[in-house]
């Protein structure tokens, strides 16, 4: 994918490239460090989202950037362009889903393997005769076929003079088998009625009567198991795009002649003039040229009320027509839309996103190179202190073993699992170990109003009657007549009065006059419901006490309809969007946690501070466009505040990608719970106060894992370099240290 844009001196192109392999965050910075020699090149490589942003100078060869990507031992392609498909997604899997297949089928063969080789090493009870054969012949297929993803990129690596956790698994577990090979056909450890018992002597060995099969078919599983969540979580990346763009309409009814063509989307131009019935989607952005109608937006931006439209006003693509039949002529299409650009902020939010690199990964960048620097000078010393070729390798393999990342491989997934699973119990689903980091600094909680603190449905919550009417008649009759409408106020109106009468009358006869309300005949009385303006052309007009009502009723930012029968204003109805019962409960839960909620709101500044009061929040930010709700969150970010984000709306994908952390209701769209880190199932607002709690002491487990993982690894190395742990014993602490950590 290219895009253009002018420099001062030469007009530059922008490429995008999908880069494959990658294992960790220190291979995107070398890709990135290459790259960037190149001249007149500037570049930015994600690990997250697998892509590379290039800035080159126009007429610049993307083979050029692609053979400079594939000589650092990585993969780079062009993006696919969007709606093109290949076999491979006709068939229903893209590369990313193959990737995870195969990696899940490694995984579970390893687990398989591993087990009895694991179990026969450490229980002597199962140490039968030539039990280390049978060992090899399950422990050598783990470490080979499954572990052979750490193999290529140890050598990948090795070839570009580079080290990484890959190299020291890799060399750890093949050291592991070559030495268990060695010992089995060459030393004694193959001979009958060998067993190993599990003893804390240290003795100076010549190492050949043991096998460690066990330690290298347990890391290889123990890190692969590290792997396939990582992958899994990643894999999400790129599902909140899919989601968005799956939100449009896929056809459209196309006036050309007079007469309407039911075409395909992809065949809309700018200028065509299309129909949309009530219920429809709207296919494009445009402008209304016949027709007025209410326009549902919650999609798009949350908000609850629908939006009314006449001819001359502006329509938004993949929002639902909720009135009457309009026509719309196509302003914008394709990339142009308002929906396709949400898309492309919420794309750019999660590749701007830093990657938070895990502890493990930080510390292995330098303890990798020095546990393997370390084995070398065992071996070397050992040699020239004059000792035999066993020995020596004995200890330098005892080095490697007790390197080896076991324990690390099992700090994150382990603490993840026990966290995710005590979260799904509670209504929260963690997408991954990356998250995590960020609820530890985060001291700004913005809330979208709409579905978040509030219900987000209409409801009917107030009923002022005229003197001498009775509250029933005024519900009951009102309730009768807007059920026959489609309008969403009319449906929250009946909805309401039939929870409170019971069944309701059916209209003789009705008739909607769009954008001002409906009028039919019940039980006798020529009734209207709508607005003012709409009585007052019937010659119905509010007496003071109903308009004082109603005025008060709007200052708070609710809906009022008025309500006439047989000539005479007999009351009106409020409507609004309800407050959860437990969002005042959840603000306080977030102050405790040291957080500062922010209320974020489309809606009009009366309506947000009324709301905010009530919650408690003090500060409020209202009357946002939905694309300028990432502003909001990227400026509370320029001042220096870690932001944490809750919303349920499309429009609030973007800025739940670009916040530091991202919660979404589980009550909202999928687009939002797609960009999210966070989704709270329960649509509760306390659901967030307990994610972030819950990810923070998540956090807390992992850093006591790794801190005991690495204490383990750091302790023994000296101890094994100077031969007072022989690798039998190597395996046993490092096993040792699994189960600590578990």
């Amino acid at each position: 994918m290219t895009t253009e844009h002018t420099g001062t001196d030469v007009n530059l192109i922008g490429v995008e490239l999908q880069i494959g392999g990658m294992t960790c965050a220190s291979c995107a910075n070398r890709i990135e460090k290459k790259l960037n020699k190149l001249e007149g090149v500037e570049a930015s490589v994600n690990y997250a989202t697998e892509k590379a942003n290039v800035t080159a100078p126009e007429g610049y060869d993307p083979g050029l950037l692609i053979a400079e990507v594939e000589k650092t031992g990585y993969t780079a392609e062009l993006p696919t362009p969007q709606g093109s498909k290949t076999s491979d997604s006709e068939e229903g899997e893209s590369g990313e889903d193959a990737e995870i297949r195969v990696l899940k089928q490694r995984l579970i063969g390893a687990a398989v393997l591993s087990v009895p080789v694991i179990a026969m090493a450490m229980i002597p009870a199962l140490q039968f005769d030539y039990w280390g054969f049978a060992s090899l012949v399950l422990a050598a297929p783990v470490v080979v076929w499954a572990g052979w993803p750490f193999h290529k990129a140890a050598w990948a690596n090795f070839k570009h003079g580079a080290a990484t956790m890959d190299t020291l698994i890799s060399v750890g577990t093949s050291a592991a088998l070559i030495w268990s090979i060695v010992a089995l056909f060459f030393g004694t450890a193959g001979q009958p009625g060998v067993v190993h018992p599990f003893e804390l002597t240290i003795s100076r060995t010549d190492g050949l009567g043991h096998i460690y099969l066990e330690v290298g078919a347990g890391v290889i599983t123990f890190i692969l198991l590290g792997r396939y969540f990582e992958k899994r979580s990643k894999r999400q990346a790129g599902a909140a795009l899919r989601a968005l763009l799956e939100l449009g309409a896929k056809e459209v009814s196309i006036l050309r002649n007079g007469t309407e063509q039911r075409v395909s989307v992809d065949e809309l131009s700018v200028g065509d003039e299309f129909v949309v019935r009530p219920g429809e989607k709207i296919a494009t952005d445009g402008v209304i040229t016949s027709g007025s109608s209410a326009i549902d937006a919650s999609m798009l931006t949350g908000e609850s009320v629908p939006v009314e439209v006449a001819v001359g006003d502006n329509v938004t693509g993949a929002t639902v027509n909720a009135g009457g039949r309009v026509v719309v002529k196509a302003t914008r299409i394709g990339s142009d839309t308002q929906l396709a650009q949400m898309a492309k902020m919420v794309e750019d939010a999660q590749s701007g996103k830093a990657e938070i690199q895990r502890l493990a990964d930080r510390v292995s960048a330098v303890f990798v190179p020095v546990a393997i620097a370390v084995a070398a000078a065992t071996l070397g010393a050992w040699l020239m202190a004059g000792f035999p070729v066993s020995a020596a390798f004995t200890a330098t393999v005892a080095v490697l073993i007790i390197a080896c990342p076991c324990a690390l491989g099992l700090a994150t997934p382990t603490a993840l699992l026990v966290g995710t699973g005590r979260g799904a119990q509670m209504g929260v689903i963690i997408k991954g170990p990356e998250i995590l980091e960020s609820t530890r600094k985060v001291d700004t909680i913005v809330l979208d109003k709409t579905g978040t603190v509030t219900t987000g449905k209409m409801t009917l919550t107030e009923t002022i009657t005229a003197e001498g009417v009775a509250r029933e008649d005024l519900v009951r009759i009102a309730g009768g007549l807007e059920d026959y409408s489609e309008h969403p106020i009319a449906q929250a109106i009946a909805a309401g009065a039939t929870a409170e009468v019971g069944e309701l009358p059916t209209p003789e006869s009705f008739e909607n006059i769009e954008g001002q309300g409906v009028q039919g005949v019940i039980d006798g009385h020529a009734v209207l419901v709508g607005r003012e303006t709409f009585l007052a052309d019937g010659s119905i007009h509010l007496d003071e006490h109903l308009k004082t009502a109603k005025q008060a009723a709007e200052a708070e930012g609710k809906t009022a309809i008025a309500v006439g029968w047989d000539g005479t204003a007999r009351g009106v109805l409020v409507v609004s969007d309800q407050i959860k019962p437990t969002s005042a409960e959840a603000i306080t839960q977030f102050k405790e946690l040291g957080l500062t909620p922010v209320l974020l709101t489309g809606d009009n500044q009366t309506v947000a501070e009324q709301v905010a009061s009530e919650v408690g929040i003090e500060k409020v930010i209202a009357e946002v466009l939905p694309k300028d709700k990432v502003d909001v969150v990227v400026r509370l970010q320029d001042e220096g505040k870690v932001v944490a984000m809750v919303g349920d709306g499309v429009n609030d994908a973007p800025a739940l990608a670009q916040a530091d952390l991202g919660l979404a209701m589980g009550t909202g769209t999928d687009v939002a719970i797609e960009a999210a880190d966070i989704t709270l199932v329960r649509g509760d607002l306390r659901a967030a106060a307990d994610a972030i709690r819950l990810a923070r002491k998540t956090l807390r487990t992992i850093k006591q894992n790794l801190f005991w993982a690495f204490g383990y690894n750091t302790t023994a190395i000296p101890i094994a370099a100077f031969g007072l742990l022989n690798p039998m014993l190597a395996g046993a602490a490092m096993a040792f240290s699994s189960v600590s950590v578990v």
